[in-house]
């Protein structure tokens, strides 16, 4: 079997990075990492600036298809941090579905999610952000199988709380794990392809 001509990686993207490498912006940028990255890198499942964490880059374009475009559902789950203590009704309401604005002024009833209270996790990576211990405040976990713009945080403004921090820890089986702000890591292509739960020989034919 020859080897794949194609290259897997994640990062753990830093707040105030957009996941592209070229932008009108005043941002950070992928290509600000102290990696090489190869011809052809491009990033799918995108997070926005104020978004951080697991972000998947590849120089296979037909991932993006199969993994976050198809009819197969696919779990994300992010760290959420939200101003205030949040109430057990009020995660009740999560979990059921809340009405959130989406693309071109339409509501729209989000389906049912895993959402639970946690603990801040250890050794969490402050970045740029400093806890202030006089406001108090929920950290969850919420898994959703898919992603509308904003969505999580949408969410949580839809139940009267802000979002103050949004990492995305997981994709399927793929986790963020202690990779640190701005680190890469290469994924082997089989190992790649059964921690996301997708089949390569799934993957679209592109149009030559």
């Amino acid at each position: 079997m020859s080897p794949s001509p194609y290259k897997y990686y994640i990062i753990n993207k830093p707040f105030n990075m957009v996941s592209q490498f070229v932008s009108p912006d005043d941002v950070g940028l992928l290509g600000d990492l102290d990696f090489d990255f190869p011809e052809g890198i491009h990033a799918i499942g995108r997070l926005d600036n104020h978004s951080e964490g697991l972000l998947i880059l590849t120089t296979n374009k037909r991932v993006t298809k199969l993994l976050f475009e198809s009819k197969t559902p696919h779990e994300r789950t992010y760290l959420v941090m939200v101003r205030h203590r949040m109430t057990q009704e009020t995660l009740e309401k999560l979990r059921t579905g809340v009405t959130i604005i989406v693309k071109g002024g339409v509501d729209y009833t989000t389906p049912p999610c895993d959402v639970q209270i946690v603990d801040m996790p250890e050794g969490l990576f402050e970045g740029n952000f400093k806890m202030r211990p006089d406001i108090p405040h929920t950290w969850l976990t919420i898994t959703l199988t898919e992603g509308k713009f904003h969505q999580v945080r949408k969410m949580v403004f839809a139940v009267s709380h802000r979002c103050i921090r949004l990492i995305r820890i997981s994709i399927e089986d793929l986790l963020l794990g202690d990779l640190q702000p701005g680190c890469v890591k290469e994924i082997e292509e089989t190992e790649f392809f059964k921690l996301l739960q997708i089949n390569n020989w799934q993957l679209p034919k592109l149009n030559s």
